[in-house]
């Protein structure tokens, strides 16, 4: 972790905007459709941010944008860094260090998995309750007490009370909201058949190569976090098909506008 270069992406970020942001959010794969519900927006590209990491995976845009959703200030990412893009952990993180720095309390994070949970269909939304990492832990190395803790707890990683407005939002908006364990691994090939079934064994409903990353820097800066994913395929045991990330992706747009409508909702709530 660089202290300087955060601060140095930090006052450039802010030197571009023009309302302090008290939520971030974090759009995966497929799911960049909420940035065009931003009011004011103000769009800066990934590469022109000095430091910052550029997004190399289909369907991750690569902009921050700056604007009001609800009458909320908002700062969101069109696109997210991934470890198997080559990418350092730190350099996965790099965004929740600024968000630290800008003094942003909230932080959505979503995402495309897997189901692994048997009783998932492709299209639903799942909040995430916890998680199990089978990633590099990002704050390995020398801690910097200005963010955090060297021993951060992750006793509740995803915030109790964020979780229930979730609830309470896709309630209202008829939205069937599936809740699970979201385990992370590192990617880019997708699981095989032994691995899902492990992960159904140790208790998880969905699989990704992203987020929990994000979600433990988060937490050591103080941040608190609320996670949703949707699930783009469901392991079933007895059909092996393989899937294919322009599959993954046609199923994330699908179900892209309950996401939007209910992030919107929650975001209206905080």
């Amino acid at each position: 972790m660089n202290y300087t270069e955060i601060y140095e992406a930090t006052k450039f970020i802010e030197s571009k905007i023009t309302a302090k942001p008290s939520v971030a959010v974090i759009l995966g794969s497929g799911l960049s459709d909420l940035a065009n519900e931003i009011d004011n927006p103000v769009i800066i590209k990934y590469s022109e941010i000095p430091h910052f990491p550029v997004s190399t995976v289909q369907g991750h845009k690569g902009n921050l944008i700056s604007g009001q959703i609800k009458g909320v200030n908002v700062l969101c990412m069109q696109g997210r860094f991934h470890y198997y893009e080559g990418y350092t952990m730190d350099e996965v993180t790099f965004p929740e260090r600024i968000f630290a720095a800008m003094g942003i309390k909230t932080l959505i994070v979503t995402n495309a998995a897997g189901g692994v949970n048997k009783n998932f269909s492709c299209g639903d939304i799942m909040l995430i309750t916890d998680h199990i990492n089978f990633m590099p832990n990002p704050l390995i190395g020398k801690n910097d007490e200005r963010f955090g803790v060297r021993f951060p707890s992750m006793n509740e990683a995803y915030d109790k009370n964020l979780r229930q407005i979730a609830i309470q939002s896709a309630e209202s908006l008829g939205i069937k909201l599936q809740q699970g364990i979201y385990v992370a691994g590192t990617g880019p090939s997708f699981e095989t058949p032994a691995e899902y079934m492990m992960y159904r064994t140790i208790g998880c409903s969905a699989v990704g190569m992203s987020t929990v990353p994000e979600v433990i820097v988060a937490r050591h800066c103080g941040i608190k976090v609320l996670g949703l994913s949707v699930i783009s395929n469901v392991f079933n045991e007895d059909n092996n098909e393989e899937q294919t990330h322009d599959e993954v992706l046609e199923n994330v747009n699908n179900a892209s506008k309950n996401m939007v409508k209910l992030v919107k909702t929650i975001i209206s709530r905080l």
